[in-house]
């Protein structure tokens, strides 16, 4: 079986060039800093003969607050927790301060970025990367002559 490449950024950030305008550098700035502080959910990666499948364990996050997109050859994961305190209660103590996902991955091109699903179950994603055609494993006849 064939290995198909799925890189994970050590560090992720947008670049910004200087003829960047001033407006679009303040908000890459934001989101660094948002970046900065949002968790990297634990992702699981299973390849098979057709595409590959992502787990990202993501709990207490809502569909409303959960985006997957394809940004070039990036297929990015933001989403945002939901931890809701029943009225007149306070938390005496908080273990996860930062309330925001982010993971990113850069796909080879082995892989169709135009058929990608998701589905949300139980704070569990699922991401299904099927590869392209010209990647797939395929049968080749041998005639006799």
């Amino acid at each position: 079986m064939s290995t198909t490449a799925v890189h994970t950024p050590a560090t992720d950030t947008a670049s910004v060039s200087a003829s960047t305008a001033t407006a679009t550098a303040a908000s890459t700035q934001a989101a660094r800093r948002r970046d900065d502080y949002a968790i990297q959910p634990a992702v699981d990666v299973i390849e098979d003969a057709q595409g590959l499948t992502l787990f990202a364990d993501l709990p207490g996050v809502p569909r409303e607050q959960l985006q997957l997109r394809v940004d070039q050859d990036r297929l990015v994961i933001e989403a945002e927790m939901q931890l809701d305190l029943p009225a007149g209660l306070a938390a005496g103590h908080v273990e996860v301060s930062r309330q925001f996902y982010r993971r990113a991955f850069t796909l080879s091109k082995e892989l169709d970025a135009d058929q990608i699903s998701a589905e949300l179950n139980h704070g569990v994603l699922r991401v299904r990367i099927p590869k392209a055609a010209h990647a797939q494993p395929r049968k080749i006849d041998v005639k006799l002559s």
